[in-house]
């Protein structure tokens, strides 16, 4: 069996219920998983969502399209969704270290990964310099407010420091994944699964973005006990 790590990065809460998920699906078939989250911004003023406090909006017209996100109520569910994450450990450069296959997940933050994750990245550059992550099989799931709103971009972005870290990106084949061969609103696409969060952060995951999530992780932690010992 492998050991897998399941890290992600969830402001609202809907990619914490998909790495569940991730995590649920590998340990079913006898993985070893470890769930860890990319911690915030330690400085409140760096704090995306700090940008829908309610303090910070008073006195602002509400334009169409902020009326359509309701920015004002967006900040409670921040706030509700990192309460229910405080039992998760705070990844570390040693996960990455310790994970025999790694599958990452975090929203879309204009088409690409947010700066959290990329800081974290950037941070574990030793990694990089050492190929202590070289052939290690690697995945991506990712969430956005709608289905016009990036999910393939960071997907297919994101997939370019991993590259530089020498992982071998897996993907999510469409013959294991008929989910998304649908007309229906949900995520999910060749390169990773993804769930729609709503242009107002209401939606949560769908039980068909939840399944593709799971496969991605067993497909991962599979590569990886199958390529264990010949990187």
């Amino acid at each position: 069996m492998a050991n897998l790590l399941v890290i992600y990065f969830s402001a609202y809460g809907h990619i914490y219920r998909m790495a569940e998920a991730a995590a649920r699906e590998a340990e079913r078939e006898g993985h070893v998983v470890k769930l860890a989250r990319i911690p915030e911004f330690r400085s409140p003023d760096n704090v995306t969502a700090l940008l829908d406090h309610p303090d910070r909006l008073q006195g602002k017209a509400d334009s169409a399209i902020s009326g359509t996100f309701r920015v004002g109520a967006r900040w409670e569910k921040y706030v509700a969704a990192q309460a229910i994450q405080r039992h998760v450990p705070e990844a570390v450069t040693d996960d990455l270290r310790w994970a025999d296959g790694i599958v990452w997940g975090f929203p879309t933050y204009y088409g690409s990964m947010p700066a959290q994750v990329k800081s974290f990245l950037d941070l574990s550059g030793s990694l990089c310099a050492s190929g202590a992550l070289e052939g290690k099989p690697t995945g991506i799931m990712t969430s956005a407010g709608s289905i016009h709103t990036g999910h393939e971009a960071t997907l297919l972005t994101s997939i370019v420091p991993l590259l530089h870290f020498g992982m071998v990106y897996v993907g999510l084949p469409y013959s294991q994944n008929p989910e998304y061969l649908t007309a229906d609103a949900i995520g999910g696409s060749p390169y990773g699964p993804s769930t729609l969060a709503g242009p107002d952060s209401s939606r949560s995951p769908d039980e068909r973005e939840l399944r593709m999530a799971g496969r991605l992780a067993a497909r991962v932690a599979r590569f990886a006990e199958a390529s264990k010992g010949i990187q």
